[in-house]
């Protein structure tokens, strides 16, 4: 631990074979000043082995995910616009084998608002298929620190013919498996957005969901059963999964 950084700890920690990715692409028109503030960004530099890299319209017609496919997601239409005519981006990538503590995360997330504060005015979290400004970042991820994790993971939704389809992204942030609950009755949406949330923050903290786990909830019906499942290429996750399947009716 660095004495002047809060150490953000996973106090469900059981080691596990994954491996947590990190993945932003900040966009604008970055300085120069590469020292960062350890107290003001809550950072000790670019974590070991990680990678920060600068694009810009020289090198390639168009910078990463801002093309249609990745806007079409994208709910600040405006701001997905706006990235389009980014002159650079600063693409900040790298993983590591399943860690005992989140100093890595505390560390990017410290680095990605430098970088907003130093020429950037956008960031792309891709593994959510996220966009945001600096004012939304800063409040919504930075701010919140280590006791707000969850936005770090989204979750989506869908309907289709046998009911809703609930799944996550972003849990490969933490080394660990998305999640996928479908044929979910309308009236079960909220409990089953609490199990989402229970087993993301479960997860965040290093614990690991069983294959095989019984799920018993009184607000969700018995039978439901996580089974390991996917690919880390899965295009629905980018990542490997948990599918809790929906008991026969």
């Amino acid at each position: 631990m660095n004495e002047d950084l809060p150490d953000w700890k996973r106090d469900h920690y059981q080691r596990g074979e994954g491996r947590a990715l990190i993945y932003y692409v900040v966009y604008g028109e970055f300085t120069n000043d590469v020292t960062i503030s350890r107290s003001k960004y809550r950072s000790a530099g670019l974590p070991t082995g990680f990678k920060l890299s600068k694009l810009d319209r020289k090198q390639q017609d168009s910078l990463p995910f801002t093309d249609g496919a990745f806007g079409k997601g994208v709910t600040d239409k405006e701001l997905f616009e706006r990235i389009g005519h980014a002159p650079e981006c600063m693409q900040f990538y790298g993983d590591i084998p399943d860690p005992e503590n989140l100093n890595y995360l505390r560390d990017s997330v410290g680095i990605v608002s430098f970088l907003l504060d130093h020429g950037g005015f956008a960031v792309c979290d891709p593994q959510q298929l996220e966009l945001y400004n600096r004012e939304r970042w800063q409040r919504t991820i930075f701010d919140g620190g280590a006791t707000n994790l969850l936005k770090l993971v989204k979750i989506l939704y869908s309907d289709e013919a046998d009911g809703r389809w609930y799944h996550t992204r972003g849990l490969r942030k933490f080394a660990r498996p998305d999640l996928s609950v479908r044929g979910v009755p309308g009236d079960y949406s909220n409990a089953v957005i609490d199990l989402c949330n229970r087993f993301i923050q479960l997860q965040q903290l290093g614990g690991k969901i069983t294959d095989g786990q019984e799920i018993r909830i009184a607000s969700l019906p018995g039978g439901l059963v996580c089974h390991h499942a996917g690919s880390l290429e899965d295009p629905d996750f980018n990542n490997v999964h948990v599918e809790i399947q929906w008991p026969a009716k």
